[in-house]
């Protein structure tokens, strides 16, 4: 005859049950942590769009300001490794205008940082992490105060952030489209060649600087309202800059992965029966294409003074001479 269990032997044995499923879901967590479904590595994007609420730090004017903008990209990169628990857990893309934020392109790097990152951002210990660097770094007397948005593709994660799976969900699906602008090498080494104790002393802002409205830039004393290019910037500029359309085309590749050396090359070759015109105006069409809202006429104005082409900007800006 079969001897049933008794009741507390049943118990003890479901509580063991539950336990072991416990522990094998913690350690499928990990691995997931680690791992994707194919066995590469986690990796996931985002973008971080910040805008500060002092009326004394308008990131978006820093940030065009060469003197501003290493302060603003480090007070960004102290706020991230706070947020992410470290150094090794993301990387930063890119740092566009996203008017009237600042936008911050962030790759993850394994599911722990992520998820790390998303607690500090819906705890409000990111926001905070912010201020004080801030506050700091810009020698402002008030709070330095940030208003966040978190996207990931055309998710905005602000939405769900009491849904921890469905946010690093989106940001997993969200891979990163480009590699990190060389603009952000340059900051990540200075910010590196800093911290060794052996960086050039940084030039403070002076007011003039600091108060050029976040939808304006400077070109020869004047304040310019910035705006995306149009057709008629580019067939303008198409029109005027002759042969030196490779030396502008340079320029733009210092920030834009999609007009680096070999694609400049590309299409001197590809449109080389066209003509010069077809040349220039197929490097700002790729241009306009690979940077989208970020394809701002303070962008070009500023690669065609590298370039020494000021009266081609002149011409663009209807500036006489």
């Amino acid at each position: 005859m079969v001897q049933s269990a008794s009741p507390c032997t049943f118990v003890a044995a479901l509580e063991q049950t539950l336990l072991e499923g416990g522990r094998m879901r913690r350690a499928e967590w990990k691995k997931m942590a680690d791992t994707t479904v194919d066995g590469g590595a986690w990796t996931g994007c985002g973008v971080l769009f910040l805008q500060s609420l002092c009326p004394d730090v308008d990131l978006l004017s820093l940030y065009k300001n060469q003197n501003g903008k290493f302060i603003v990209f480090k007070v960004i990169k102290l706020t991230l490794t706070d947020s992410a628990g470290g150094l090794g857990g993301y990387e930063i893309l890119k740092v566009h205008d996203a008017e009237p934020f600042l936008g911050v392109e962030v790759k993850f790097v394994n599911m722990a940082a992520c998820k790390q990152f998303l607690d500090s951002y819906s705890s409000g210990a990111l926001h905070q992490s912010f201020s004080q660097h801030a506050g700091r770094l810009f020698a402002v007397a008030q709070e330095c105060s940030v208003e966040t948005q978190l996207k990931a593709s055309t998710n905005i994660l602000d939405h769900c952030l009491d849904k921890l799976e469905v946010c690093l969900q989106h940001i997993h699906q969200s891979q990163p489209e480009r590699l990190r602008d060389e603009e952000i090498d340059q900051l990540e080494q200075q910010l590196q060649t800093q911290a060794l104790g052996s960086a050039p002393q940084q030039t403070p802002l002076t007011q003039e600087e600091s108060s050029v409205p976040s939808n304006c830039f400077k070109f020869q004393n004047k304040i310019i309202e910035d705006r995306m290019l149009t057709a008629v910037d580019i067939q303008s500029f198409s029109n005027g800059v002759g042969r030196q359309w490779r030396h502008v085309g340079r320029a733009l590749g210092k920030t834009c992965r999609a007009l680096k050396a070999p694609a400049i090359d590309n299409l001197a070759y590809e449109y080389e029966r066209e003509g010069l015109y077809e040349q220039a105006y197929q490097l700002l069409t790729r241009f306009v294409q690979a940077e989208g809202r970020a394809a701002k006429l303070s962008r070009l104005v500023r690669a065609l003074e590298d370039c020494k082409l000021t009266s081609l900007a002149e011409n663009l800006l209807e500036i006489q001479p």
